[in-house]
């Protein structure tokens, strides 16, 4: 099967479609060796010098457990021998650098892919022109044996000596320039090896930070959500913020630095919402036997929930942590002082779900998820609103919580946790985190109570009311079947006379525009 040329995004979503359409095959190619020992069979047959490059050598000298993923650089025309490659192993087969000559194959119903990149004079030369030392040796492929790998690596570079170090570091100063996409890498690879960039590689780094505005939204995208992915994803957000790249990828969040707050908050809005990327993680990686987050509403279906995968990339946790980064960005442009002295910021969230929109749309994030971290922040503030003091909010209040926010509902009650917690940071009361964390667990808990979800289940349609009510179509049918559906949501109402009864007198309220509106609750304005 043959894609091309299609964009790297579209063909990796491509990808996804494909292995899950021929889970059909044998996985033959389940373990490694027999699949290299395949790889080395076909290109030797075909008289083609063929190297195995780039992560997986690494992680194999550490010990690592291997990936799905090969990089090889191949002396003669990738993209051919992609296609013959693919046709070989009766994969699928796609372009996605045809700039630089790389081809993609997915291996049928084992999740391995290969990308095969072309390289003219020696492997080398080819290892020179790669981007960190860690990254930068190969084995030939009719050479690999896992038991005795370290026999055989070709290392100009010593990439070992750096791998004993725990250091990533860069080639050449000419990387960064050459790809800009690497300046965000760089920090990726060192978080995930758990590994320190070299001061001078930092240096570099940092002095091509102007260069991130070169890099494809895409690519943007990929490297600093998988930044985000990260376990203790907080001090990488800093060291990218260090190295001027942080607010280069999310410019609003360079006005919020050094902007005060109430005394309510521990940090200005810039700490806090860094610190909240550390709690929206906190508090959704179960209780960690911690006094803090063992308060925290934990069970395995809360866990399913966060590591359930979205848009077929990152998991709901990284797009909380996302929202949790960007929920107040909006406060430099609504902050003001009342003739009391009190700091305020209306409209916050509202222009922050604005501001978050467009920004999101720009790092080209899929439209779901979009619109599910934009009504995060939107609606940050619903869950502590919803409560009157001590006093448990009313059915309706909680029905027309998960009506408006949907499938965010959950997901923001999580953020109202992380919120609290960044709020208050050391000088938090563990008594009054518990009183918080009992307040969402209730909200969560009638989460679980059914509530009408569609229209199938009406006790009263449109068709009710124009034979039994004479009501003629228009604007006031919905308004009437919304205000019946949460009767029914909050067990006011469980049969359709009484539905009917209700849209009666609804009917009646209305004419005389006696009726509650139907909007959401209002939001706080801190």
């Amino acid at each position: 099967m043959v894609l091309s040329p299609w964009d790297e995004s579209s063909f990796n979503q491509f990808l996804v479609f494909l292995e899950t359409a021929m889970t059909y095959h044998q996985d033959v190619y389940a373990d490694t060796d027999t699949l290299l020992a395949r790889l080395a069979g076909f290109f030797s047959s075909r008289q083609v010098n063929a190297y195995l490059v780039g992560g997986c050598i690494r992680d194999a000298l550490m010990g690592r457990p291997p990936g799905r993923d090969l990089d090889l650089a191949v002396q003669g025309n990738a993209l051919q021998l992609g296609r013959a490659l693919a046709d070989s192993l009766g994969g699928g087969y796609g372009v996605i650098g045809r700039e630089h000559g790389v081809a993609r194959v997915l291996v049928p119903g084992s999740g391995w892919t290969i990308d095969l990149a072309s390289f003219t004079g020696t492997i080398e030369d080819d290892l020179a022109r790669r981007d960190f030392t860690i990254d930068a040796m190969a084995v030939p492929l009719t050479l690999w044996d896992s038991d005795s790998l370290d026999e055989v690596v070709i290392d100009p570079l010593n990439g070992r000596q750096d791998l004993l170090g725990k250091l990533v570091r860069a080639v050449g100063p000419g990387v960064f320039r050459e790809d800009p996409g690497r300046l965000l890498r760089a920090v990726r690879l060192a978080g995930q090896l758990r590994f320190r960039l070299t001061p001078e590689t930092a240096r570099m780094v940092g002095g091509n930070a102007h260069l991130v505005g070169q890099v494809p939204g895409e690519r943007l995208r990929d490297e600093f959500l998988a930044i985000l992915a990260l376990d203790g994803a907080r001090p990488f957000l800093e060291v990218l913020d260090r190295l001027d790249i942080l607010c280069r990828v999310i410019p609003e969040l360079e006005v919020t630095k050094g902007v005060d707050q109430p005394r309510m908050h521990y940090w200005d809005v810039w700490g806090h919402l860094i610190h909240t990327v550390e709690y929206a993680e906190g508090v959704t990686n179960g209780h960690q036997h911690s006094p803090v987050y063992s308060l925290t509403p934990w069970d395995p279906q809360t866990r399913a929930h966060f590591d359930q995968v979205l848009a077929g990339a990152h998991t709901r946790r990284t797009y909380l942590k996302l929202a949790g980064l960007l929920h107040d960005i909006a406060k430099p442009q609504t902050k003001s002082v009342d003739e009391t002295g009190r700091t305020r910021f209306l409209g916050h969230s509202e222009l922050g779900a604005d501001m978050v929109r467009e920004r999101l749309t720009q790092l080209r994030l899929p439209n779901k998820i979009i619109d599910t971290v934009a009504t995060m922040v939107n609606y940050h503030l619903r869950p502590d609103t919803m409560w009157q003091g001590l006093d448990h909010p009313t059915p309706r209040a909680v029905y027309r919580y998960f009506r408006d926010l949907g499938d965010a509902a959950i997901d923001t009650l999580y953020l109202s946790l992380a919120d609290y917690l960044a709020a208050k940071g050391p000088e938090y009361s563990l008594e009054d985190w518990g009183l918080h964390a009992r307040m969402v667990a209730y909200l969560l808990d009638a989460s679980s109570k059914p509530r009408v979800s569609d229209r199938k289940n009406r006790l009263v349609t449109g068709r009710d009311l124009i034979e039994k009510l004479q009501l003629e179509p228009g604007p006031i049918f919905g308004e009437i079947l919304d205000r019946i559906d949460e009767a029914q949501g909050t067990g006011e109402i469980s049969s359709r006379d009484e539905g009917l009864a209700l849209a009666a007198c609804l009917l009646e309220d209305i004419r005389s525009e006696n009726v509650e509106p139907l909007q959401g609750d209002r939001q706080h304005p801190v």
